[in-house]
């Protein structure tokens, strides 16, 4: 079920009774143009909402967007001097997303025409850092994006801002579906559920898998070949076993009503907990994921709803992110990478060319038969890893920029998706890097979500936040996670 919310952020531009009405005017006719045109180039519509000019109406209006589910987020610029204080109360009250974006409606100074008029109606330099000053006095969570209106650079770095706060908004209406329990004895995959929802929003909860297999025995023939007929016209298949990709079909319509019915974009279930099943969901999750929902392997709840968050910040709300696991490494000398893949569950948003519709042994779980799964090779470009970890008291999130490549060699007889990446600074340092911070083995791979977006995210969101880069050494790391240890318990 993709979410058709309507989504949008709020304009909101400050000046001051003082100019007269021909200065507000004049300030209320630009903010709405610039509103208007840059919302042709951004991923959401931007609309102006009013040019404020006392603590009233920025109050009202903060209220307003609080309480509007269609208002992902605020941004604010000061076209004029905007007295700070009167910012005060409508900020602290304000519980959306919130950019300062400090450009002016003019490019250049025009040197004949300057004149004191001119200055006090474009004292943009000036209005915003008073207005800027508040929301640091505040200590207020928020994004600065500085240049000018009409340039490429600022404009796509707030439309990236907003694709990040529409994460927020999706993870703060998010479902979890779990079907039976984590894998047992692991670790990472386990959390407070609790502090979950709190933090972010998340419900999550379980269904027994029982309960799927009672779905599954009630969906009909002709769902399963109108369901079979999508596969065909968008995958190639590649095996003999039509029984397999049927019973796939099956599995994919029943848990798609499941979530469905209950409100849920994400789900996780475990090889461990086949009861009355045949086959483990592999195809049918890889499809799921294709149209926008997030899963997680063993339980993994926590990968589960990233995978839909990051997909949701995609292009198009639904952008090439994949839940996959570091599975084994390629350490000859000068090539060294890291192959990531699944038993059966990786996205095809990241293959290169069309899918293989296939039929295997899967050597692991409870399966009765053999399932059918899409197989392909990973699209080659930057990109980066992402994993959420519960530390016990805080959630910390670890972004990793990779660079995938094709895969350097065939693999004939690995009959599952994979993609191959060189992990930054490079894979000894980076592995070094993950595994101190408490990486886990499962994460999200993205070529549409950059780095920068996961960090506006955990700031919208509160959460800690650990870039690993080219720059990063494991000696680095250890500092900034010691600083942030003695941080975070002072929150």
């Amino acid at each position: 079920m993709r979410n058709t919310q309507r989504r949008e952020f709020w304009f909101i531009v400050g000046s001051q009774s003082l100019y007269g009405n021909e200065v507000l005017e004049t300030v209320d006719r630009r903010a709405r143009e610039m509103a208007e045109k840059m919302s042709e180039r951004l991923p959401y519509p931007l609309v102006y909402k009013l040019t404020a000019k006392s603590s009233k109406e920025v109050t009202d209006t903060v209220k307003e967007a609080n309480y509007d589910d269609s208002c992902c987020g605020v941004i604010t610029w000061c076209h004029t001097f905007s007295p700070s204080k009167m910012w005060t109360n409508g900020l602290k009250n304000l519980q959306k997303p919130y950019c300062h974006f400090a450009t002016q409606y003019n490019r250049e100074i025009p040197n004949d025409e300057i004149d004191m008029d001119f200055m006090n109606l474009n004292q943009a330099a000036h209005g915003d850092r008073e207005h800027g000053f508040m929301a640091a006095r505040l200590r207020m969570p928020r994004k600065v994006i500085a240049g000018y209106w009409q340039d490429e650079g600022p404009v796509k770095r707030l439309g990236d801002w907003m694709r990040a706060a529409v994460g927020c908004a999706v993870s703060k209406e998010l479902k979890v579906m779990r079907f039976g329990d984590n894998m047992r004895e692991v670790a990472v995959t386990e959390g407070d559920k609790v502090e979950v929802q709190a933090k972010l929003g998340w419900q999550v909860n379980t269904w027994a898998t029982g309960d799927l297999v009672m779905e599954m025995n009630r969906v009909t023939e002709e769902e399963i070949d109108s369901l079979v007929e999508k596969y065909l016209n968008e995958y190639e298949k590649n095996t003999d076993d039509t029984g397999a990709i049927r019973y796939q079909a099956k599995e994919e319509i029943a848990i798609r009503k499941m979530m469905d019915r209950e409100g849920c974009i994400a789900f996780s279930n475990t090889f461990q907990d086949l009861y009355g099943m045949e086959q483990l969901p592999g195809l049918a999750s890889q499809h799921l994921m294709s149209e926008g929902y997030g899963f997680g392997a063993e339980g993994d709840w926590k990968v589960a709803a990233m995978t839909a968050i990051m997909k949701a910040m995609g292009r198009d709300g639904n952008g090439a992110s994949a839940f996959i696991e570091d599975y084994t490494y390629h350490l000859e000398k000068g090539r060294e990478y890291a192959l990531g893949a699944h038993m059966l569950e990786v996205c095809p948003s990241v293959a290169e060319g069309r899918p293989k519709i296939e039929t295997h042994h899967l050597g692991i779980g409870m399966n009765e038969k053999d399932p059918a799964r899409l197989v392909f090779e990973g699209k080659a470009g930057d990109a980066i890893v992402v994993t959420l970890v519960d530390m016990g008291g805080r959630l910390r999130m670890i972004v990793q920029d990779v660079e995938c490549v094709r895969p350097i060699m065939p693999m004939p007889n690995l009959p599952v998706a994979r993609v191959m990446w060189r992990p930054m600074p490079d894979l000894q340092k980076g592995i070094e890097c993950w595994i101190t911070a408490g990486g886990a083995h499962h994460s999200v791979l993205s070529y549409d979500v950059s780095a920068e977006m996961m960090k506006d995210w955990a700031r919208i969101m509160d959460i800690e936040f650990v870039h690993i880069t080219k720059d990063t050494t494991p000696d680095m790391l250890e500092r900034e996670l010691f600083l942030n240890d003695l941080a975070w318990k002072l929150k």
